[in-house]
């Protein structure tokens, strides 16, 4: 049976096409992705009759064991639940769910631009009522016609000191840094052989909880490689010497594997210069030629010797021989029969084995028995695939009757029995070892058997011996979580996927249910956050499904691709880790964003309203406030959201969906260095002369020219926000704010321009900024004011070392302990 989407790689014969477009499984599977909305829509228009058909057609597909469409049902759906989907369908495009950092955004910079309006309208009502009292009550002038523009102008002033205070309380900086942020990560995680399709998916990856991983290409290399040999009465647990082989064993098992494999299938030079060779056509006897390879010899020059028109008879591999064998002529007149296949039913018709001198010995039952007790099972243990290499030689007269397979291929003399394994790539144990010390849950879901999936999850470190978990196969996998009458009950999930870590046997149906189950589940304080790795076109709909879909770059269909946020161009699972440590670098960069930000925002509003209210006048003239916040949102963003991550961000667990952006220590920091700020600031200003030796800029007449007194505030204020932006970095309470600092060149280019520029505002901006100079003594004070800040940051700390919140996390550690 030909299934659609499968491709015709050799070979001739004849098909009859039962459906096509998306009556085909890889039809439906589109339409689940929502590609073929446009198709249902003109069969709509069509009439009732093709609606029925389509109808029966979705019936039939969740009669199918392993249908993708049953399990895009909702769980325990009411009869007619499609219809209602399809009409919800029609009438609306589902809204896409924001994430997690998107939604906290938008929460906060309602609430802090409802702030900014509420102080900006506060200060000018305060502004006008003191000047009207003032003027008109207190002072008892008479409003004149003559003075009319005088006042309007201290209206406007008034009016400007409003809008200053609210430009600089509203963060209009925010959505550039979250767009910087991102579009920084999205370039750097290239190099990290991740190619982002959607924006949001590296921040939601910071927050991921879960992955559902596939295992061969991504876990493993997709490269077959036999590992350990059993060849004349010995076990070798690595490559045999060559030399320590019998030279006719050897001739044998050369020729057997050179010329009992297809000959598409080859081992080509590697493409680049280091890499490993390529392996071309079947990945099992790939790995036997490669053997041969290791082996020290060629299988290309016995090809040669023997070309494939010579072959005389091949029974090629079907599911049912489970073996495959080729017939060759001898010089003799004689015939010889290579075989190879699954040892279990190899072993069973060898009645011959060669021994460690190259010659044959009987080969009994209770000789099998020991072999598969001492050989197989353990070789099985360690997660390989056992093949038996045997032959048997024929006398040319009278030939042998070559339809009668059964009795043809028995008698036979075992030459070796190998294990094959996809070997586990090099760096996936510590990857999967950083995942679960960030707190994310690694799970394996593939189709290969419950033995080779526990034991390459064991290589892994996926499951660790003396932990309560689960292995499943699908079957029963999908025993436990169906009723009677086979519909999936959440709760009857709930109780599996918290300890399950590899689903073997699974089928794509398997996988979209696990995930769909993970998602929707209630049981823990947070949503969980799932991502998956997928590489066929069946896994669409969990890829689609999964909060973050992964697709391979190398292996990976286009059905795949499209389904996914992320695609891994290099299908390696350590290229996932490096998602995570860019999606939680995304989260800190906006949230030491927002720590800069809110502090700045403190500061000059109370200072505007405050200075207000009791001069008459803000300190900070809003030409400078328009600087200090080009500085804030501008420049700040661009700084901070260009931080590179670092290995410590995988040290703590995520931080959640329910978890405030502006953390205690966050909290800290902005309140104390606000009071800091603060308590400078109103110190220069009613009592800055008198420490200067200058004159007072309060309560200055309209019009008049720049006091080199409100200067002085305005470049305090500048330098302790631009040394603020360097405690800004760190949000965890460490206790270093400069480490690491060199490693952000973008980062000291702002901090040293910002600097050079307010130095030249000051001392040459004049009238248009508000600015009177003044002399170095009165720039190096200014400076020591603002480096105070600095100082202030290294106290905010909880472990010279560690994070606050992996300090806290050791400690409850130690506690359950």
């Amino acid at each position: 049976m030909l299934l659609s989407g499968t491709h015709v790689m050799e070979g001739s014969g004849r098909m009859v096409v039962t459906a096509v477009g998306i009556n085909s499984q890889t039809g439906i599977i589109f339409t689940l992705l929502g590609a073929g909305g446009e198709e249902e829509e003109k069969k709509d228009k069509k009439g009732k009759q093709q609606d029925g058909a389509v109808e029966n057609i979705q019936n039939k597909a969740k009669k199918q064991d392993g249908a993708v469409a049953m399990e895009m049902q909702p769980l325990k759906s009411a009869e007619g639940g499609e219809m209602e989907e399809r009409e919800k369908k029609k009438t609306s495009i589902p809204k896409k769910e924001k994430s997690v950092l998107q939604g906290k955004l938008t929460k906060l910079a309602v609430q802090i631009g409802k702030a900014g309006l509420v102080m900006s309208a506060i200060t000018v009502i305060i502004l006008v009522l003191y000047f009207v009292i003032q003027t008109f009550v207190v002072d008892g002038k008479v409003w004149l016609a003559e003075c009319t523009p005088v006042y309007v102008q201290y209206f406007v002033k008034f009016f400007i000191i409003g809008v200053t205070v609210l430009v600089v309380a509203v963060p209009e900086g925010l959505p550039l840094a979250v767009t910087i942020s991102l579009a920084y990560s999205v370039k750097k995680m290239m190099k990290d052989n991740n190619l982002v399709r959607h924006l949001d998916a590296c921040e939601t990856m910071g927050n991921a909880t879960a992955i559902c991983s596939d295992k061969t290409g991504t876990l493993t290399t997709n490269r077959m490689t036999v590992v350990q040999s059993y060849i004349g009465d010995l076990h070798y647990k690595e490559k045999p010497d060559p030399s320590s082989l019998n030279s006719k064993t050897l001739d044998l098992l050369v020729n057997a594997i050179a010329i009992n494999c297809a000959y598409t299938t080859k081992i080509l030079p590697p493409e680049k210069d280091g890499a490993l060779p390529q392996q071309v056509g079947n990945k099992t006897e790939c790995a036997l030629l490669g053997f041969v390879l290791d082996l020290q010899r060629d299988y290309q020059l016995v090809r040669d010797q023997i070309p494939e028109e010579t072959l005389y008879k091949v029974y090629t591999f079907n599911s049912v021989r489970k073996s495959m064998s080729t017939i060759v002529c001898l010089p003799n007149g004689g015939f010889r029969l290579y075989s190879k296949g699954a040892s279990e039913i190899m072993l069973k018709k060898c009645t011959n084995i060669l021994n460690a001198g190259g010659d044959l010995r009987t080969f009994r039952p209770r000789d099998r028995d020991e072999m598969v007790k001492k050989v197989i099972e353990p070789m099985a243990c360690d997660g390989l695939r056992t093949i038996c290499v045997a032959y048997r030689d024929f006398q040319g007269v009278p030939e042998p009757n070559w339809e009668n397979e059964n009795e043809i291929v028995g008698d036979l003399t075992c030459i070796c029995v190998v294990g094959i394994e996809d070997p586990v790539r090099p760096e996936v144990p510590e990857a999967i070892r950083k995942c679960q010390r960030a707190g994310i849950t690694v799970r394996m879901v593939t189709g290969d058997n419950i033995n080779t999936a526990r034991a390459i999850a064991a290589k892994c470190g996926i499951i660790q011996p003396g932990e309560d978990f689960l292995c499943l196969e699908g079957k029963e996998f999908n025993r436990r979580i169906r009723n009677e009458k086979g519909e999936i009950e959440q709760e009857r999930l709930d109780k599996i996927w918290p300890k399950l870590r590899v689903l073997a046997r699974s089928s794509p149906t398997d996988k979209h249910t696990l995930v769909k189950g993970i998602i929707d589940s209630t049981i823990g304080e947070q949503r969980q956050v799932v991502a998956v790795t997928g590489d066929g076109t069946n896994d669409g709909p969990a890829l689609k499904k999964a909060d973050v879909g992964f697709a391979m770059g190398l292996a990976g269909t286009d059905v795949a691709k499209e389904a996914s946020d992320i695609i891994l161009t290099d299908d390696n699972f350590s290229s996932i880790v490096k998602a995570v440590m860019w999606g939680r670098n995304v989260y800190d960069s906006i949230s030491k964003f927002l720590q800069f930000q809110l502090t700045v925002n403190v500061v000059a509003v109370i200072v505007a309203f405050t200075g207000a209210c009791i001069t008459q006048d803000s300190p900070l003239k809003a030409v400078q406030m328009l600087w200090v916040n080009l500085i804030m949102d501008t420049f700040a963003s661009l700084a901070l959201a260009t931080e590179p991550p670092t290995e410590s961000l995988l040290l703590r667990k995520p931080y959640g969906r329910n978890k405030p952006l502006i953390s205690r220590t966050m909290m800290k920091n902005i309140l104390g260095h606000a009071v800091y700020q603060l308590v400078i600031i109103f110190t220069l200003l009613f009592v800055g002369e008198i420490f200067f030796d200058i004159d007072s800029g309060r309560n200055a007449p309209l019009h008049s020219p720049p006091s080199e007194h409100y200067t002085i505030i305005f470049n305090t204020f500048v330098m302790m926000q631009l040394f603020n932006e360097i405690n800004a970095r760190k949000i965890h309470g460490e206790r270093n704010v400069f480490d690491g600092i060199f490693s952000n060149p973008i980062f000291c280019s702002i901090v040293l321009g910002t600097f050079g520029v307010q130095i030249l505002i000051v001392q040459f901006g004049g009238k248009p900024f508000s600015c009177s100079p003044f002399k170095h003594t009165t720039m190096a004070v200014v400076s020591v004011c603002g480096s105070g800040g600095a100082c202030l940051g290294t106290a905010h700390f909880h472990h010279p070392h560690q994070p606050a919140e992996v300090f806290e996390g050791s400690r409850s550690r130690a506690r359950q302990r």
